[in-house]
């Protein structure tokens, strides 16, 4: 008996050293990642007690944040405010809140930052296994650190859905590179629960499950790229099936996102706001926005030039098509874009061979952008973050 324990346990450790050796090698990665945001956290704390705010409610309880409470308390269909519906708001980040709730002493917008900081932990883990896997362990804790300075990373912390679903298409990214077919497909699944963009996990699976039985077609007898095939998608379908009925219409879902205004137009709306912007102005967020949506098919470009895996590329690309073509909300581009970390690829292979005279005053300032931009969001902006 005693023998067949110990075998137990050494399969076990075998099974797990893997992870173990990519923790141990993400540990300084995540460690200045959770340094410069929690310099942006305390940055935002001191300034909402100094104003009389309450930097709780901040993080867990504003814009969008405060939709998820309500769908983690009430349920959907509770909270009627003009003619928006929360069921354009997809479930796994409220469910994940209220379970939090009931097994913890904790209030919802509690349970929302918390769940937030553990999300963007397990999404800078995985863009780091993303990023050693592809490049050296160089690049990828140069990959997280841009990651969390992005000019909006403050919601990465906050009770948003963001960066749930970036460390689930991270792993799953990281699972399709690592031939994990059943992790691959599960953690698409999750993905698409957790956001509309989130079908783009799904779109990775699919293609590299698709190219990899045609190339070896001796691969189709196996069930893991079948059983990826088939997970992958049932999170997005399942919930957009789910509104459907709920609304008793096919396109249900499709219904509520133009009420709130939100469609895809291939573009135009975008396209007419930075003409607008150009010359009638507009306030920080969207020009920071413009910012954005001018680099990010540049970014893009660049990463295709990699010639990186093909899944990484479809993932990236159908992210930063719905974030370019979608209409309204035109400040939220930037924070639609926080799951396509590859698109910083490039910048990540720069930064690591640059020298320290050169990186140190350059992420000293953006960290300093980045609070500072964090604390105008919740603060002071007139515009959905």
């Amino acid at each position: 008996m005693a023998t067949d324990s110990t075998a137990v346990l050494r399969r076990a450790a075998r099974r797990w050293a893997p992870t173990g050796r990519i923790l141990s090698a993400a540990v300084p990665a995540l460690g200045v990642y959770a340094a410069v945001r929690l310099t942006g956290i305390l940055a935002l704390a001191v300034y909402a007690w100094t104003t009389g705010k309450d930097p709780v409610a901040l993080l867990g309880h504003t814009w969008d944040a405060r939709w998820y409470a309500s769908i983690a308390e009430h349920g959907y269909g509770t909270v009627v405010r003009s003619r928006f519906s929360d069921l354009a708001y997809f479930p796994l980040l409220p469910g994940l809140e209220r379970t939090l709730t009931a097994v913890l002493p904790l209030s919802v917008p509690r349970a929302g930052i918390l769940l937030g900081w553990f999300s963007a932990l397990a999404a800078a883990w995985g863009i780091h296994a993303v990023g050693s896997t592809l490049h050296d362990r160089r690049t990828a804790t140069w990959l997280v650190i841009l990651w969390g300075l992005w000019p909006n990373a403050l919601i990465q912390t906050m009770a948003y859905v963001e960066s749930l679903m970036t460390a689930l298409s991270a792993w799953a990214l990281y699972a399709i590179l690592t031939g994990r077919w059943l992790w691959a497909g599960s953690l698409a699944l999750l993905a698409g629960l957790a956001r509309p963009n989130g079908f783009a996990a799904a779109a990775a699976v699919i293609t590299a499950a698709v190219l990899m039985m045609w190339r070896d077609p001796a691969r189709r007898r196996s069930p893991g790229p079948w059983a990826a095939l088939a997970l992958a998608p049932l999170g997005w379908l399942g919930y957009v099936a789910w509104v459907a009925v709920r609304t008793g219409s096919p396109t249900g879902y499709f219904a509520v996102q133009r009420a709130w205004g939100s469609e895809f137009d291939f573009g135009r709306y975008n396209l007419g706001f930075l003409l607008r912007l150009v010359t009638t102005g507009g306030v920080v967020p969207q020009y920071l926005a413009a910012v954005v949506v001018l680099a990010a098919p540049v970014a893009l470009f660049l990463l295709v030039r990699e010639r990186p895996p093909v899944p990484l590329v479809v993932y990236t690309t159908v992210l930063v098509v719905i974030a370019l073509g979608g209409a309204h909300y035109f400040a939220s581009r930037p924070r639609f874009l926080i799951p396509a970390f590859p698109l910083l690829f490039v910048a990540a292979r720069w930064a690591s061979g640059t020298r320290k005279q050169v990186l140190i005053p350059v992420v000293t300032g953006a960290t300093a952008l980045s609070c500072w931009y964090g604390v105008y969001l919740l603060t002071a902006s007139t515009v959905a973050p």
